[in-house]
């Protein structure tokens, strides 16, 4: 066997955002090979770049996951590298901030992006992960388990999750694993925006999380390095939150509750 047929390849959507690069650098200290997937090409180059000074193995593709060229393109670049082993559905994006904003069209926007791409992207490299036996790794939200604005988001996050219970279920039989992570607030670049509407964005958050503290992408990608690894073979159909402990509730408000000064 060839030396590029035994190269386990990563796939990785939304590459060149802050989340995305570091899901890269992460699995290529992991061993893999990684073909970084991003419709800018600056950013995803300085991905690569980073892959590459961490000593790894990588290839930078512009694609636009919801066409069929560059997904085929996708496929044949990915190949290339090696044995399509791991597709990581990182891409994400918003639009509206409430339903009383949201239009018909910012929903089909939000389900087309943060949904259907993550579906095409499996569709496409399906027959590569069942040959080898491989791992799906959707990047979720904490938006999709609860509500936390961004509507037509968060409806389609909660329908990634769905997805990734659905390929558990019927793909289990062929030795892929599929699993979902969802961040709570992530230290970004993408919220700064929001920190120009509020600078104390961030130190304005930290009081709904029981850590007081939000996530950094480190903290993302070592999640999907261990998920996605031998180490986690008896967990498939789980969403794991990774969230500084958001969704298992409220300090303030349970105190408000209990009437104890101990939360």
């Amino acid at each position: 066997m060839s030396d590029q047929a035994q190269q386990k390849t990563a796939i990785v959507t939304g590459a060149g955002g802050d989340i995305g690069r570091a899901i890269c650098v992460e699995l290529a200290k992991d061993g893999f090979a990684v073909l970084a997937l991003d419709i800018a090409q600056e950013p995803n180059d300085e991905t690569i770049r980073q892959v590459r000074e961490a000593g790894g193995k990588g290839e930078a593709l512009i694609c636009d996951i919801l066409d069929a060229d560059d997904r085929a393109k996708m496929v044949e670049a990915g190949r290339a590298l090696g044995a399509i082993s791991l597709l990581v559905n990182n891409v994400g994006a918003i639009t509206a901030e409430s339903l009383q904003q949201a239009t018909v069209e910012n929903f089909q926007q939000d389900f087309k992006i943060n949904q259907l791409g993550a579906f095409a992207c499996f569709k496409a490299i399906e027959q590569d992960l069942i040959a080898n036996k491989g791992v799906l790794t959707n990047i979720a939200s904490v938006n999709g388990l609860g509500v936390f604005g961004h509507p037509g988001y968060s409806a389609a996050k909660a329908s990634l999750i769905h997805f990734t219970r659905l390929v558990a279920v019927e793909y289990g039989k062929y030795g892929i694993r599929a699993n979902a992570i969802a961040p709570g607030t992530v230290r970004t670049q993408a919220w700064d925006e929001r920190a120009k509407k509020n600078p104390q964005v961030f130190e304005d958050a930290k009081r709904w999380y029981p850590l007081q503290r939000v996530a950094d992408p480190v903290d993302i990608a070592k999640v999907v390095s261990f998920i996605s690894s031998p180490a986690a073979a008896a967990i498939s159909g789980a969403c794991l939150p990774v969230d500084c402990g958001l969704t298992a509730g409220q300090a303030e408000l349970a105190g408000t509750f209990a009437q104890s000064e101990d939360y």
